[in-house]
């Protein structure tokens, strides 16, 4: 059980830390597949 909820800490931490991470260097979909034609900030 102790092992389990180990595990389940460390794929939360991973996620949370992949996320920051992903979100620093600018690796968000948002910023790969959208062109100068695509609005996405709508509200500005």
């Amino acid at each position: 059980m102790q092992a389990m909820l180990a595990g389940f800490a460390a794929i939360v931490i991973i996620a949370i830390g992949a996320n920051l991470v992903l979100d620093q260097i600018g690796f968000s979909s948002q910023d790969r597949y959208s062109g100068a034609d695509v609005r996405l900030d709508t509200m500005k």
